[in-house]
């Protein structure tokens, strides 16, 4: 195993992460206006199921299309949960052909999506959205870093971050009540960024990322664990370690 997988997540990994937290998505095909789509779900065959308001243009021409199907582009933003002078971490396209779901097969989908990942908004499918399936051709994902694409078997085997459903609560809650702990990761960075003003960006299991915004532009640093953690303690002892906190055990200072 590389030490660059053992210090950042792999493009999959991102990629999945993107798509279980991202607030918004939209699918875009050409000559037609985009619409948003609130589920954008990975089945196991490698489709993505989405939803799209029943009256949109994108519907319309898709059911027109039949079994060739549209080619569209579902468009995924991965935004930062603070407020910052550039919201957002990055940017997911996962293009392909959109095609209707045939009415026998709506609900088992729909029940199979809700056994994974129980999105309130599976409800309004038949009342006033309508399931599409999106077969897959490729997926690029882009960031601070730069650009770089996944191939769909790697999508499959891999898995969103544990911690991505909890990253926002988190790093906003580090921002506004844990000045402390910011000022101990930040005394981590190399001393020309530590005249920036500096926010916390992003949380997993490979490390904790920072974004530093200065006079001279925004860095994006990450600070690396020394090994991937997959549950909520391990993330405690991982971040005290970071700071080089003494009692990244638990211990409690003598008394005197």
């Amino acid at each position: 195993m590389t030490s660059a997988t053992l210090t950042t997540p792999s493009t999959a990994e991102r990629v999945r992460s993107a798509c279980a937290r991202a607030a918004g998505a939209m699918l875009v095909a050409d000559d037609v206006a985009p619409a948003t789509t609130p589920i954008h779900h990975l089945l196991p065959g490698g489709s993505f199921a989405v939803t799209l308001p029943s009256e949109s243009a994108l519907v319309v021409r898709t059911a027109a299309a039949g079994i060739d199907g549209l080619a569209a582009v579902l468009e995924l933003t991965d935004f930062a949960p603070l407020p910052l002078r550039e919201p957002v971490r990055s940017l997911v396209w996962i293009r392909g052909r959109i095609q209707s779901v045939p009415e026998h097969a709506v609900r088992p989908m729909v029940d199979m999506i809700a056994t994974d990942h129980p999105n309130p908004a599976l409800l309004d499918i038949g009342s006033g959205q309508v399931l599409l399936l999106l077969e897959v051709e490729s997926v690029v994902v882009a960031d601070a870093a730069g650009a770089d694409t996944v191939g769909l078997h790697e999508l499959l085997t891999a898995e969103p971050d544990p911690f991505c459903e909890f990253e926002s609560a988190w790093l906003c809650h580090l921002d506004s009540d844990h000045p402390e702990v910011l000022e101990r990761l930040a005394g981590k960075l190399p001393a020309p960024l530590r005249r920036g003003r500096v926010r916390p960006l992003g949380l997993d299991r490979y490390g904790v990322r920072l974004r530093v915004e200065g006079t001279d532009g925004d860095h994006d640093v990450r600070l690396p664990f020394g090994e991937p953690v997959d549950d909520v303690p391990g993330l405690g002892r991982a971040i005290r370690l970071l700071m080089g906190c003494p009692f990244v055990n638990g211990l409690r200072a003598r008394r005197m």
